[in-house]
């Protein structure tokens, strides 16, 4: 069976992982803080102390990473996983990046002729656990097929939606619409209180009605229950929204909504709220009303 690297062990990277390990792969994991692999390697994962090792060692890596500059340094810093990949290995890259430079990645991974896959995912803390998560794929068919038994462990689905970049294209859509209809959401639900409607009623309500996004449906015992630990933390939407806003910029669009909703959560994670779930936008809103 092919060794797998994993670079990148929080809350969906450590997930994933485990995953593969309960299938059978052998895995050679690596991580920034060692702490969050120790339960992967009580079960008999291969801890090693660079990216570069990890190539050097593995068949296919898979990287969860935050930030485009995470991925930049893990791939191509001083010991960067490139510089250690066997040639025609294939790296699938699920982090949430911009699509130029995923692009960019691609070009690396070519000069050191080192297959690659534009491929992150839908889904959060629970999906990723349970083994459903969607990947949005950019890339060239037969690395597609080949890495399929793996996403099939990960995921409920893949997508193939073209060549590189579209899978970075569609996954920051989707967070765009993700961040805006929470934060429009959060803003009416305030509003609601301060205009004397109770939230449970606001709920029952606007829920039912066809005007608002159904993932309000699955955060809702978020809100109620005022249980804000981070599925998926507010500071990383606020990254994507980020991302996205440099692609408007890239290809000439003008984009007021998100810009708004960008710097909506910007100050929510100024405010304290970063570590949060996203949906600790709400407590920033009714903070200031």
């Amino acid at each position: 069976m092919k060794k797998i690297g994993c670079i990148g062990l929080g809350i969906m990277g450590s997930r994933m992982a485990l995953n593969l390990q309960k299938a059978g792969y052998p895995l050679l994991i690596y991580n920034r803080t060692k702490e969050k692999a120790q339960d992967l390697i009580s079960n008999g994962a291969t801890w090693v102390n660079t990216p570069k090792e990890i190539g050097e060692q593995a068949d296919t890596v898979i990287t969860m990473l935050s930030t485009p500059q995470a991925v930049k340094e893990v791939a191509t810093g001083e010991n960067g996983l490139l510089h250690g990949m066997k040639k025609n290995s294939l790296w699938i890259n699920s982090s949430t990046v911009n699509p130029s430079f995923t692009k960019e990645m691609e070009t690396v991974a070519k000069s050191y002729q080192i297959r690659y896959l534009d491929a992150p995912v839908a889904g959060t803390k629970g999906p990723a656990e349970k083994g459903e998560l969607v990947f949005l794929i950019g890339g060239d068919l037969e690395n597609v097929k080949e890495a399929t038994p793996l996403f099939e462990i990960l995921g409920k689905k893949t997508l193939h939606l073209g060549g590189i970049g579209k899978g970075a294209t569609m996954k920051m859509l989707i967070n765009q619409l993700l961040a805006q209809s929470m934060a429009a959401f959060a803003e009416t639900l305030v509003m609601g209180e301060a205009m004397g409607l109770e939230k449970e009623i606001l709920f029952n309500v606007l829920l039912n009605t066809p005007v608002v996004a159904p993932i309000v449906t699955a955060i809702r015992p978020k809100i109620e229950n005022e249980d804000y630990e981070a599925n998926f933390p507010l500071k990383w939407i606020q990254k994507d929204l980020h991302l996205s806003a440099i692609s408007a910029y890239e290809y000439g669009i003008a984009t007021p909504s998100l810009n708004t909703t960008k710097e909506i959560f910007a100050q929510a994670k100024q405010y304290g709220f970063g570590d949060q779930d996203f949906t600790a936008v709400y407590k920033y809103i009714n903070l200031k009303k």
